[in-house]
């Protein structure tokens, strides 16, 4: 049974989890089968003092006979906005509510905010020693990587090398929501234990189907031109071609959120029904230990995932790697912050601790930017993740078609061999507004410009 059925049989909301307990552990006993359950359930909702000894039913009864106190809201913590006039009322709404969690000491919301699920995009939220399956993400250890090859400009520039672009970009990867390779690949991270939790062996079969796959949303493949004005990683000033890509740990991934979500949301006591995907595991319960060690599994997997597209691609254009960023988002972190030990979570966000590389992207027409943290301590040492959307992904369909703005880039020398009309650069804030709103979080040290951009289409093709 589950909670909609429980609440039309009557069960008040805030006995919802000792009912779901009860059921499944008289389910597991063998106890109940069928149409006994709900007539089961009446029963005790009628008469709740005949089972407050029962084996099975007895927590759901007494929580029915002795009702919680209804706790009155914590008032948030504060936090500090970066941004502010570009960000909506319904993100800061969100993001009250996460910060009214009883754990939640810090918090931080960057100028890439809006909505989310749980916690919004561009959320930092620290809490103290627990774990929010949503305010990581479904998309755990989403990441970005830059790679920069060894081939001249000019190449990028040549009419005549434009085809071998466009098939590296279209072989080295794979889109799509179920997309996987016709030939798996392999890496090391494979042989890493994924036996740490149940979930994450169950999910290893399409962890090696989906590796080195991009999936879908917003998650790009890109060649472009990286510009460095002084000497950086470890090169001399110049122009270089450059691959970004952007994804994550995919349907694993996901698969471990929701099911950690899931178990967090049952183990919610009854006084916090009310935060509901805000549910959070505490990291000395089995379940939290359990989520701690899949989340960084995926992590590894999300690199890997990375790693293996790059191999890919610049094998396919016949180029070496000389040098790289990349990092986590959407992630928690074991940190120290006004010497306390906490949890952080950045959904979204990208770490910025001082002298930290990352890579924030603005669209497939506007630079993305390599960054060196700051190491803020009002933003617990975080940056945003992109630019941030400006527009729901149902009013980019409605507003645009991807065929008109694909003929549109061609002419301003960027060419899209797909994406959809909800991922292009009208829905999304203005990136060097962004990055101006963020000069104290992190200093620009080089800039890309994206030349052939691939991104899971929605039908319309950009060659069309």
């Amino acid at each position: 049974m589950n909670k909609k059925q429980l609440l039309k049989l009557g069960c008040p909301e805030d006995c919802v989890v000792e009912a779901i307990q009860a059921v499944q552990q008289a389910a597991m006993a063998g106890e109940i089968k069928g149409k006994y359950g709900p007539r089961l359930i009446e029963e005790i909702l009628a008469a709740p003092s005949t089972f407050a000894d029962h084996p099975r039913f007895g927590d759901l009864a007494n929580a029915l006979l002795h009702p919680e106190p209804v706790e009155p809201p914590r008032e948030p913590i504060e936090y500090k906005v970066w941004g502010r006039e570009r960000i909506d009322d319904n993100t800061f709404t969100q993001m009250a509510d996460a910060c009214r969690l009883p754990n939640a000491v810090g918090a931080a919301l960057m100028p890439d905010a809006h909505l989310g699920y749980g916690l919004p995009i561009g959320g930092v939220l620290a809490l103290e020693y627990a774990v929010c399956p949503y305010a990581v993400g479904v998309d755990i250890a989403c990441r970005m990587k830059l790679s920069i090859l060894d081939l001249p400009v000019t190449s990028l520039e040549d009419e005549k090398r434009s085809g071998d672009y466009d098939r590296a970009l279209e072989k080295g990867t794979v889109f799509g929501a179920g997309g996987s390779h016709d030939r798996k690949q392999l890496h090391p991270v494979l042989d890493q234990d994924w036996d740490v939790t149940r979930v994450t062996r169950e999910l290893k079969p399409k962890a090696w189907a989906q590796l080195g796959t991009s999936g879908s949303g917003n998650h790009f493949v890109e060649f472009g031109i990286v510009t460095l004005d002084q000497p950086e990683l470890g090169l001399e000033p110049g122009r270089y071609v450059a691959l970004l890509s952007h994804s994550g740990s995919r349907g694993p991934g996901y698969g471990v959120c929701n099911t950690y979500s899931s178990i967090a949301k049952t183990n919610l006591p009854r006084k916090y029904a009310k935060f509901g995907q805000l549910a959070w595991l505490d990291l000395d319960t089995e379940a939290g230990q359990e989520y701690w060690l899949a989340m960084n599994l995926m992590g590894d997997y999300a690199a890997a995932n990375h790693d293996v597209i790059h191999k890919n691609v610049s094998h396919l254009i016949g180029a070496q790697i000389i040098a790289g960023v990349e990092n986590h988002h959407n992630f928690a972190w074991k940190e120290t912050h006004g010497g306390r030990d906490v949890i952080v979570h950045r959904k979204g966000a990208t770490p910025a601790a001082a002298g930290e590389l990352g890579v924030i992207p603005g669209s497939m027409a506007s630079p993305a930017y390599i960054v060196r943290g700051r190491g803020n301590p009002e933003s617990l040492n975080s940056a945003s993740h992109g630019a941030g959307r400006k527009m729901s992904r149902t009013q980019g369909r409605e507003k645009f078609r991807i065929k008109a703005v694909a003929n549109d880039l061609l002419t301003k020398g960027v060419r899209v061999l797909s994406a959809g009309a909800d991922e292009v650069p009208g829905v999304y804030k203005d990136i060097d507004e962004v990055m101006r709103q963020q000069a104290d979080l992190v200093e620009t040290i080089a800039r890309f410009d994206p030349r052939i951009v691939k991104m899971c289409g929605d039908g319309s093709k950009a060659e069309d």
